[in-house]
């Protein structure tokens, strides 16, 4: 069951380098054991997914580089680590079935989205391949291009306007 992260509410954070260095082959969302001061922090949009990345690790997924900068307001006696490991949450058979894909060569598990659904925090994993240097030249050219295409044919609508 895919649905539109957030349902609505749109994502809090995304990480968007992530389409551009990998070949994303499947998505699944997960849930992301946070604490409270996390929550907050996250909800005023002050996390980070750049360089983070999912490691399966004995039986168990952990979401690890991902920048939580400390929640201002908060209790300061209570105060995490911004770039600690963080559990994620799926069923057993989804853990067994991303493990064995990891394990092949060249796959990781990237984050591309962070949102709450109903109040909790779910991301969006996605299993993906590297990208070599010169698809991601090839991927630029063909945004490009596209681009390119898209001026043009708005010209010409405005143009047959006049």
């Amino acid at each position: 069951m895919h649905r539109e992260p957030g349902d609505g509410t749109g994502p809090v954070v995304r990480n968007r380098r992530a389409r551009h260095e990998f070949h994303i082959e499947d998505r699944i969302e997960v849930g992301l054991v946070l604490e409270g001061n996390e929550v907050k922090s996250i909800r005023e949009g002050r996390a980070n997914l750049v360089d983070a990345y999912a490691r399966p690790e004995h039986g168990e997924l952990w979401l690890h580089g991902m920048h939580i900068a400390p929640y201002q307001a908060g209790n300061l006696h209570v105060e995490s680590h911004p770039r600690r490991p963080r559990k994620l949450l799926a069923h057993r058979r989804e853990i067994r079935r991303l493990t064995q894909k990891v394990q092949e060569r060249g796959y990781a598990l990237v984050p591309l989205v962070l949102y709450f659904v109903r109040g909790r925090a779910k991301v969006e994993l996605a299993l993906a391949k590297g990208k070599k240097t010169h698809d991601k030249r090839q991927a630029l050219a063909e945004r490009d291009a596209e681009r390119d295409l898209q001026r043009t044919l708005s010209e010409r609508h405005r143009e047959s306007d006049r």
